[in-house]
């Protein structure tokens, strides 16, 4: 599910070539993940990683992911009695 997760988030990338002939690199759904790089390839890697780091950090911290493609990382909530009976419990 990640992997897949990573694959669409990439293919939502935008890139820019900047004044002095590199790259810059981001995802717009997913703030904070920027990289640049000499050619447009090694952009598209130094963004992969990025990206690769900012989920780990992301999920370590159980911070909400954004849903990309229809694709969700984030945890489901419990609901009904069962998660109602957790919480008050």
């Amino acid at each position: 599910m990640i992997v897949k997760y990573i694959d669409r988030a990439m293919s939502k990338a935008v890139y820019n070539k900047l004044d002095d002939g590199s790259f810059s690199g981001k995802i717009p759904k997913c703030p904070g993940v920027i990289a640049f790089g000499e050619t447009l390839y090694q952009c598209e890697q130094e963004l992969k990683a990025s990206l690769e780091g900012w989920l780990i950090v992301k999920l370590r911290h159980g911070d909400t992911l954004p849903v990309i493609s229809n694709i969700s990382l984030n945890k489901r909530k419990a609901s009904g009695i069962h998660g109602e009976a957790a919480i008050h419990g």
